[in-house]
């Protein structure tokens, strides 16, 4: 910065006022020390400037980034809402595993993160989250919830689940299938018992044997639904619970030669982007991305600012999204 204000024959004070902009400066002067900077080469450090304020400017973001394309919405999100308000993400990859998510979250609260954003691992509970919260640093869960009294934001589940379950059942559909995540998650958890309450209000028994484990993958969910659609007993209709296992479950049905809806009925939780380029188009409880996004941002902001009210928990609404996977041949296409 003394090599920037000799050459353009200013103060050290001007060019930190033209490279902040915390004080007018003529033109002149102003185009004078822009072209000096551009001589030398000059960058703010900002890591110094940082050490100085107490702040980076920069949150941290543990998240499951390549196991779902909601996830890479959701990062986007986060992205702009913190752009908007000045600062800088760092993502990791916590990879949907607790070991993974420990070296993640250690690495960014390393880099001196103002706040972070963590879509929590199964297990998450006793390994990182705790170690984040005794820094002090302030922490948001984002998609899924876990009891530890922190700020959470994610998606409404039970009743999303519930509702699209109640559609096929009011259609008639008595042997529904399920397809159900990752374990260990709250996001399983709810969405999985949303249906069971769907059965159990019509007086329907849980039926074991329609009970498909998908672990939130496609290759895992397509295996498990074209073992059950090759057996003799095969459902009439079949719930998926995230968009992956959906792609499993449409790649299944057709290589076990099965048309949709006209042979399988299917809906599914998590919409996407580009739904209605498939025919038949899904059926779909849709997340509301942006504003999970945004609304963690918020809460994160919030506690960066120094507010210290007890723990929000925010649940965000789907929408549903009535096309003709289930059947319907009045739906919305």
């Amino acid at each position: 910065m003394g090599d920037v204000a000799r050459i353009s024959g200013v103060s050290v004070s001007t060019v930190s006022h033209v490279l902040n902009g915390t004080r007018k400066v003529n033109t002149a002067t102003r185009l004078r020390v822009e072209a000096a900077i551009e001589q030398t080469g000059y960058r703010r450090n900002v890591v110094a400037r940082s050490l100085a304020a107490g702040r980076t400017h920069q949150v941290g973001l543990s998240i499951s980034v390549l196991t779902n394309p909601y996830f890479g919405s959701l990062v986007y999100a986060v992205e702009r809402a913190l752009s908007d308000a000045g600062y800088v993400l760092i993502v990791g990859d916590s990879h949907d595993n607790v070991d993974s998510e420990k070296r993640v979250t250690d690495s960014l609260l390393d880099r001196q993160v103002d706040g972070m954003i963590v879509a929590p691992a199964a297990g998450s509970e006793r390994v990182t989250l705790p170690d984040i919260m005794r820094t002090g640093t302030p922490l948001v869960l984002i998609d899924r919830g876990v009891e530890v009294g922190s700020d959470q934001v994610g998606p409404e589940n039970f009743e999303s689940a519930r509702s699209l379950t109640e559609h096929l059942l009011d259609l008639g559909h008595r042997r529904l299938a399920v397809v159900r995540g990752m374990a260990g998650i709250s996001s399983t958890t709810e969405r999985f018992d949303g249906y069971a309450a769907a059965l159990t209000g019509r007086g329907i028994d849980l039926d074991p044997a329609l009970v498909l484990d998908g672990e939130s993958n496609t290759d895992v969910a397509e295996r498990e639904v074209r073992a059950l659609l090759s057996g003799e007993n095969r459902p009439t209709a079949l719930v998926s619970l995230n968009n992956s296992m959906t792609i499993g479950a449409l790649k299944a049905a057709q290589t076990v030669g099965l048309s949709i809806p006209g042979d399988l009925a299917l809906v599914c939780y998590d919409d996407f982007e580009w739904s209605d380029l498939f025919e038949p188009k899904l059926t779909a409880a849709a997340q509301d991305v942006e504003t999970i996004g945004a609304t963690a941002v918020e809460l994160l902001l919030q506690r960066i600012r120094g507010h210290d009210g007890p723990p929000q928990q925010i649940r965000v609404p789907t929408t549903f999204h009535h096309r003709n996977s289930c059947g319907c041949t009045d739906a919305h296409r």
